[in-house]
């Protein structure tokens, strides 16, 4: 049962890593070259905002879907993986509104902010700090009995 958790975490992994990898072929996002160029002056892209919106929503619900199996499966609780999914959920019903009005300003709030706004919404950062957090409580968990 073990070696099928392990293997169960490593498709999550793969998973996330294959969002990531694939990102350009599977979503529309035209602030990909953007923000690779790392270039202030470049232009402002074109882009549809109903594509946009709807691209930016699928790739959540990969990432959350991925980083729910990793912690499901790493903890074995499934309360903490309800937890880990509001939590996730929490993180991009904040971020993403706040990424969307740096859009329509133009990024003029700040290339910087708009930059980590957008790796909020577009990646599933929250998970680094979810499995130590879950780990630590679990060690908790174990010294207290």
């Amino acid at each position: 049962m073990k070696i099928l958790s392990w293997l169960l975490v490593l498709i999550g992994i793969f998973g996330l890593v294959s969002v990531r990898m694939l990102e350009d072929k599977i979503f529309y996002d035209p602030f990909l070259n953007y923000f690779h160029e790392a270039v202030q002056n470049i232009p402002f892209p074109h882009f549809v905002w109903g594509k946009l919106i709807l691209s930016h929503l699928f790739r959540f619900v990969l990432n959350l879907f991925f980083s729910c199996l990793i912690i499901h499966f790493l903890f074995k609780n499934k309360q903490w993986t309800i937890q880990a999914f509001i939590m996730i959920t929490i993180v991009f019903v904040i971020t993403f509104p706040i990424y969307l009005f740096c859009i329509h300003n133009e990024f003029k709030i700040g290339y910087l902010f708009s930059f980590y706004m957008r790796r909020f919404v577009i990646q599933p950062i929250i998970i680094l700090l979810i499995i130590p957090l879950f780990y630590y409580r679990k060690q908790l968990l174990k010294t207290s009995k």
